[in-house]
C-alpha cells in the first residue's frame, strides 16, 4: 500500500508589521518548509506576485503589506536570483498602484524591477478543466517561476480570496472582466482560477494574515488582526487552513473541491500537515465572513430568475456614494447592469438586476465602499 504524503502548511505567529519581526517570521516559516533553496536556484528569474487589487494605503489591508514583500524580496536577493514583481490591478497604471501600496518604494530600494503586467501573450492550456486559453502578462511569462504573496480577505463572489485567487492578477488589464461575463456561474469562474494556477504553477505561496480583511471585502471591508503568516507550495491546502482560522468551512470556497479535482492540491484537513503553530488557539469565530455555500447559477431565463431571487444583490448606499462612476465603468456586461438609467448623473447610479450577472466587480472596485451585498428573503431561507 502506497502512503500519500500530506501537503505541508507552515503557520507562524506575527503580531506586527515591524520589519525585523516580519523578516524573522518569514525566515522561520521558510525554514519549516526546508528553506527558500527548495524553491529557487541561483541565477533564475523569479517574479514576486503580491495582491494589489488597487493601490491603497497599507493600513487599509487591501494589499500585501510592504514589510512582507520586503522580507521575501530580501531573501530572494540573497539567493542571487534576478527578482521582479508585479500585479494587474482592477484599474489604473501598475506603477502608480504599486507606489500607493508602498511596494514600489521597497522594490526600488532592493533593486527589484517592475515586470510588464500591461501587455500579455496568448497561452494554451490543454490540461485545463475548462479554460484552455489564457492571455498571461508578459512579465509572468518572462520569469522562470513565481512566488505568490496573497492577502487574507473576504470576497463577495468566492467567500474568500487567498492563494488560488491571487493569480487572477496575472491576466493583464480589462481581460479579467471578460471572464466575469463569460463565466457568470461562480463555479465556472472558480474552475478558471484553478486552471490558471495549474498553468502557472507558482512555486511557493506566502499569505499575509497579520492584518486580514473581514466584512465587505476584498477592498472596503474592515481590517482584522489575525497575527499569522502562512506558507505552502499547495495553494488549496493553504487556503483551507486560512479558512479554518477564520472559522469558514473550506468547502464553501468553490476553488477547494475544484482545486483538488484538478490535482492542484487538497483541502481536506486529514491530508494537510500543519507545522509551526497549533491553529486551534488562532481560530477567530468572530471574523465576519459569509458562512454559506455559494449558489451555482448562471445563464438562461430560468437560471437568471433563480439567480435574481437567491443571489445577493449589489446595493448602493446613497449616503456614501460620490457618483464617481467607477461601478458603471467596470460593470462588464452590455448593456450595463449598473448605470445612470434615469439619465440623472447628480444622483447615484441604479441597477437593472435582470441584467446583473452577480460578478460583484462593482462592489469589489468601489473606491468609497458604498456598494454592499444584500441578501433577499428567499436567499436567506434557501441558504439556511
Amino acid at each position: 500500500m502506497v502512503t500519500m504524503s500530506k501537503s505541508k502548511v507552515a503557520v507562524i505567529k506575527c503580531d506586527t508589521y515591524d520589519y525585523d519581526q516580519v523578516y524573522a517570521a518569514v525566515e522561520a516559516g521558510l525554514n519549516l518548509l526546508g528553506g527558500m533553496a527548495n524553491y529557487v536556484t541561483e541565477g533564475e528569474k523569479i517574479l514576486i506576485k503580491p495582491n494589489v487589487l488597487i493601490g491603497s494605503n497599507p493600513e487599509k489591508c487591501v494589499c500585501t503589506h510592504p514589510s512582507v514583500f520586503r522580507a521575501v524580496g530580501t531573501i530572494l536577493k540573497n539567493m542571487r536570483v534576478t527578482v521582479s514583481y508585479g500585479d494587474s490591478s482592477g484599474f489604473g497604471k501598475s506603477e502608480a498602484n504599486m507606489k500607493r501600496a508602498g511596494l514600489k518604494q521597497v522594490a526600488d530600494e532592493l533593486d527589484i524591477v517592475l515586470a510588464d503586467f500591461n501587455k500579455g501573450t496568448v497561452v494554451s492550456h490543454k490540461e485545463a478543466l475548462l479554460n484552455k486559453r489564457f492571455i498571461v502578462a508578459n512579465g509572468v511569462l518572462e520569469s522562470d517561476g513565481l512566488i505568490s504573496l496573497p492577502k487574507l480577505k473576504t470576497h463577495g463572489l468566492t467567500r474568500f480570496t487567498g492563494a488560488v485567487k491571487n493569480q487572477f492578477g496575472c491576466i493583464p488589464g480589462l481581460n479579467k472582466g471578460q471572464f466575469h461575463v463569460k463565466l457568470a456561474n461562480p463555479f465556472d469562474f472558480a474552475t478558471m482560477l484553478v486552471d490558471l494556477n495549474t498553468l502557472l504553477r507558482p512555486r511557493l505561496y506566502i499569505m499575509d494574515g497579520i492584518m486580514a480583511m473581514e466584512g465587505n471585502g476584498p477592498r472596503t471591508g474592515r481590517p482584522k488582526k489575525l497575527g499569522v503568516l502562512l506558507f505552502s507550495s499547495d495553494p488549496v491546502a493553504l487556503d483551507s487552513v486560512a479558512c479554518r482560522i477564520i472559522n469558514l468551512n473550506p468547502e464553501y470556497v468553490p476553488t477547494s473541491k475544484l482545486g483538488e479535482k484538478a490535482g492542484l492540491g487538497t483541502y481536506h484537513p486529514d491530508n494537510i500537515e500543519v507545522i509551526g503553530e497549533d491553529i486551534e488557539p488562532l481560530i477567530d469565530k468572530s471574523f465576519e465572513v459569509v458562512r454559506k455555500p455559494v449558489i451555482p447559477v448562471s445563464s438562461g431565463w430560468l437560471r437568471t430568475f433563480i439567480r435574481n431571487q437567491l443571489c445577493p444583490k449589489p446595493t448602493i448606499d446613497e449616503s456614501i456614494c460620490t457618483n464617481c462612476g467607477k461601478c458603471v465603468k467596470y460593470c462588464p456586461v452590455k448593456p450595463k447592469a449598473v448605470n445612470w438609467h434615469r439619465g440623472d448623473k447628480i444622483r447615484p447610479p441604479t441597477y437593472k438586476y435582470e441584467q446583473c450577472i452577480r460578478c460583484y466587480c462593482c462592489q469589489e472596485l468601489c473606491p468609497e465602499g458604498a456598494i454592499f451585498l444584500r441578501e433577499s428573503l428567499p436567499g436567506r431561507i434557501f441558504n439556511r
